[in-house]
């Protein structure tokens, strides 16, 4: 379907990214959610991939790839984390490729917001990682006032709330990259209301 559109949808901890997608996908949106995409891709060939590359095992007592013991690991290894990203990060953009391929043979489009049928990508990092460029038409980004970002994020993962700010300030999101901007301080409603009139502008791009 050569005309149908590729949407990056991006944004920081606690921003409302998940809410948004899972909004559209109730709509017959056809989204891929990189977070557990690539979580059910270590428990595959990239879990041996990253023991491979990094030179060691990360493996539970069930024999289970542990993503926990894997975080422990780069948490404070620069080096380590970019030796990750770099067998990780071409892996999931090889899943994502051949699922926009699936997802749009034969695609049936919702006609959400239009008659031009779009593919979106969550994703909190494919902004800032060159090796995902020119993969996205349209970029939509998700903001929220920090104080409720880091309540989502506490509510969601029962953690404390300054590992949330660390969090935040550790993410770099380049806004001015952004074709749209959704500020998500509200209700799931308002949320709703301000996709809707996002998406009905990005179908006449």
């Amino acid at each position: 379907m050569t005309d149908a559109l590729t949407i990056l949808i991006t944004g920081g901890i606690g921003s409302g990214k998940s809410a948004l997608t899972s909004y559209l996908s109730e709509r017959g949106v056809p989204v891929y959610d990189s977070d557990s995409r690539t979580k059910a891709l270590y428990d595959g060939e990239l879990g041996t991939m990253v023991e491979n590359g990094l030179g060691q095992s990360f493996r539970d007592s069930r024999g289970r790839f542990d993503r926990k013991a894997l975080a422990a690991v780069i948490f404070s290894d620069n080096a380590k984390l970019r030796q990750l990203e770099a067998i990780v990060h071409p892996a999931v953009l090889k899943d994502f490729l051949g699922w926009r391929q699936r997802s749009l043979d034969g695609l049936k489009w919702c006609g959400y917001a239009g008659d031009r049928p779009f593919v979106c990508m969550e994703s909190a990092i494919a902004l800032d990682k060159p090796l995902f460029d020119g993969i996205y038409d349209v970029v939509v980004l998700v903001n929220a006032e920090e104080s409720i970002r880091v309540a989502r994020a506490c509510a969601r993962d029962a953690c404390d709330a300054e590992a949330v700010r660390i969090r935040i300030r550790n993410q770099h999101l380049d806004m001015s990259r952004a074709d749209y901007i959704i500020e998500n301080n509200g209700t799931v409603a308002e949320l709703a209301a301000a996709a809707d009139k996002v998406f009905n502008a990005v179908s006449w791009r």
